[in-house]
């Protein structure tokens, strides 16, 4: 099976951009923080803003239920167009794994500091609506080899683990010609 761009996706950049990284991430991961840090934020930068790439966020919730109410909890401030901006702020609030960081009552003031409409997003994430499709992206990232994250797909070929920002450059550098 190909990996390609769905119109589930969250995704920044080009839609048809010659390149597609397609990341598949556990917001309570601290190499997907990592990650975010040290590689997301360049590749954004030098390739997202210049439309040389799409970029795609994916979830593979594995470290338990906090990693899965995160992720419901992104998609919940997606209906607000709001999925990038809490993803950021996700990572940048991050605490150690299941220990409360993203409670449900922490998920909901998340939301009211990026300016969410509060109530419309507690009933969001209060009604699960959102956790059958985090279990689905989490097991086609399984189908396609993913067994940690980050799992991060240049055009297909998967690259693990929280590499530095040069690795990918190389590799998008490679397919962009």
């Amino acid at each position: 099976a190909a990996i390609k761009p769905v119109s589930s996706d969250y995704v920044l950049g080009n839609p048809n951009a010659k390149v597609a990284v397609i990341e598949y991430g556990d917001f309570q991961c601290p190499f997907c923080k990592k990650f975010f840090k040290t590689a997301e934020v360049p590749l954004k930068e030098n390739y997202v803003k210049s439309g040389k790439i799409l970029f795609i966020w994916r979830d593979f919730a594995f470290l338990g239920e906090e990693s899965f109410r995160a992720a419901e909890a992104a998609r919940c401030a997606g209906e607000q167009g709001k999925f990038w901006e809490y993803h950021d702020y996700l990572f940048d609030n991050q605490g150690g794994e299941n220990e409360g960081a993203f409670s449900d009552q922490n998920l909901k003031s998340f939301a009211s500091s990026l300016g969410l409409n509060a109530s419309a997003f507690a009933s969001c994430l209060d009604s699960d609506k959102y956790r059958k499709a985090v279990e689905a992206s989490t097991a086609e990232g399984k189908n396609f080899g993913v067994s940690g994250t980050p799992a991060t797909f240049i055009n297909g070929q998967m690259i693990s683990g929280a590499v530095p920002f040069p690795a990918f450059q190389q590799i998008i550098e490679e397919e962009l010609k």
